[in-house]
Order: C-alpha cells, then sequence, then structure tokens
C-alpha cells in the first residue's frame, strides 16, 4: 500500500485539510478506518486516480506542522508513505533542520536521512498578502481548486460574503504572482 499526501491548508487554527491519494481500492474503501483517528474531523471519498483513490481528510495538525510554522518552513508535497516509512524533503537553512531533525528522532529514533543537497534558497518566494494568503485557503478549502471544482465562484463569493467581481480579481491576481513566480528562471549563484 502506497499513501501520498498530495496538499495541505490550514482552514482554522490548528485545523487542516488535505488530499491523500491512497493506492489499491476503490473510492470510500478507507474512509471509515481514516475517520477513526482521534485526531480526524471529517473524510470525503473524492475519486479513483489511477490505481489508487482520492481522499479529503480534515484534522488536528500533528505537532510537526506547528513545528514548521514557527520556523517559517514551507512543507513540501508530495509527501510518500509506503511499507510503514514516510519520505519528504525538508527546505531550510541548516540550523532550522536540525530543529526539524531533533523533533523526528524525538518521534522516532530510527529516522535517517536519504540525502542532502546544498543549493541557495530562493528568494523569489511569491509575496502574497495576508488577504490574499487566507482568501487563497478559504478558496481552497472551499473546493475551488478542486478537479472537478467543488464550489462555483458565484458560491464561494457568496460564502465569503464578497462580491462575485471582487472575488474573480483577487483569485485571478494571487494566480498571477504564483505563475509569476513559477516561471521565474532560478539565478545561479554568483
Amino acid at each position: 500500500m502506497r499513501i501520498e499526501v498530495l496538499n495541505r491548508t490550514e482552514i482554522a487554527a490548528g485545523r487542516s485539510v488535505s488530499d491523500y491519494w491512497i493506492s489499491g481500492s476503490p473510492p470510500g474503501v478507507w474512509a471509515r478506518e481514516i475517520a477513526s483517528h482521534s485526531d480526524v474531523t471529517k473524510v470525503d471519498s473524492l475519486a479513483e486516480v489511477g490505481e489508487g483513490s482520492i481522499y479529503r481528510i480534515t484534522y488536528q495538525n500533528p505537532p510537526i506542522v506547528g513545528l514548521y510554522q514557527r520556523l517559517g518552513l514551507p512543507i513540501q508535497f508530495p509527501i510518500r508513505m509506503q511499507a510503514g516509512s514516510i519520505t519528504w524533503e525538508i527546505v531550510a537553512r541548516y540550523s532550522d533542520f536540525q530543529k526539524v531533525m531533533t523533533h523526528a528522532r524525538a518521534v522516532d529514533p530510527n529516522v535517517a536521512i536519504v540525502s542532502i543537497r546544498r543549493r541557495p534558497l530562493r528568494t523569489h518566494l511569491p509575496l502574497l498578502t495576508e488577504a490574499q494568503h487566507e482568501l487563497l485557503n478559504q478558496a481552497m478549502a472551499a473546493g475551488y481548486f478542486a478537479v472537478p471544482r467543488g464550489i462555483t465562484l458565484t458560491a464561494l463569493a457568496r460564502k465569503l460574503n464578497r462580491s462575485k467581481s471582487g472575488i474573480s480579481e483577487s483569485i485571478a491576481l494571487i494566480e498571477k504572482k504564483l505563475f509569476e513566480t513559477a516561471l521565474r528562471p532560478e539565478t545561479a549563484a554568483g
């Protein structure tokens, strides 16, 4: 069995929603078992994709998320789990990397580092305003960016008590910033 955590959106203080791809069984087979975990508050079975299914899970954040937030580190996706092992990429300065490893070793003394790549951290990360970041999180949590879309622009605007044109313009600006950042060539360290 293989599990991939595809994304994470903070929907409230200490609560997140993520899409998980789980290999093997048709949609819904794992929903009851997932829902039985004490930190899980909601499970939606979304679709069969490839040789597995996608579940949207709402949950209380594990302590590692709080650590990443305190350090201001990005969580890289997808995060892969298979055969009792989890693999993820940590993008951080060395001092912050050591803090993450200290936490990981406290949880599992057998944690292992597979590789370390030393590259300059990107300095051109998208600079969304706090309001843009909040709107992006709300739209993602509502399913606006899901495929197929989980909510229309009109319904999202109504839910957020804003005008449809205002939401549309704000989302377009957010997308523009993110696309420009993604398409900007990385500069070589000199």
